[in-house]
This record gives C-alpha cells, sequence and structure tokens, in this order.
C-alpha cells in the first residue's frame, strides 16, 4: 500500500473537515467495489499457489506422506491436508 500526503491530494477545506473525525493519524480510504482486485491477481500469487499445491498432490499420490511434505514445503501437517482436500475435490 502506497501513502499519500493529504495535503497533495485533497483540498484544503476538505482536509479541515477530515481534521474534525481523526487528526494526525492514518485514515485507510477503501477502493471502490469496481476497482477492487481479487487476492493475488497483482503478484500472480493464486498461479504460484495452484502450481505448488498441484506439485503436492502429485508428490502424495506417488506415496510422500503428509510429514514429508509438510517438511519439504515449510507446512504444517494441517496446511497439507486441506491442501489435498481441495486438490481432491477439485478432481
Amino acid at each position: 500500500m502506497d501513502y499519500k500526503n493529504a495535503t497533495c491530494v485533497l483540498p484544503e477545506n476538505l482536509i479541515t473537515a477530515i481534521q474534525q473525525h481523526i487528526d494526525g493519524e492514518y485514515l485507510y480510504i477503501p477502493r471502490k467495489n469496481e476497482n477492487k482486485k481479487a487476492w493475488g491477481e497483482l503478484k500472480n500469487s493464486r498461479k504460484l499457489y495452484a502450481q505448488r499445491n498441484a506439485v503436492i498432490f502429485e508428490e502424495y499420490k506417488c506415496g510422500m506422506t503428509v510429514e514429508e511434505l509438510s517438511s519439504k514445503y515449510f507446512l504444517s501437517p494441517k496446511s497439507v491436508y486441506k491442501i489435498l482436500s481441495n486438490m481432491k475435490n477439485k478432481k
């Protein structure tokens, strides 16, 4: 998230009105609904995790244990079980 100085982007009367409610503190202004991005859309994370999870599922089918997978991918066994369950439901 990139912060901008309000004095550089907002008119002075609006800054004064905002200061009556919250003076000198950080304020988050949410995006409009039509401008929201889905999780993983900006940095391709969704695709990378989907590929990793597919590999985990294939390795599990080839005989790797949950404990081995959790150690190899630095995940908790519970996370590996969730991945396996989701992958089974997709197929």
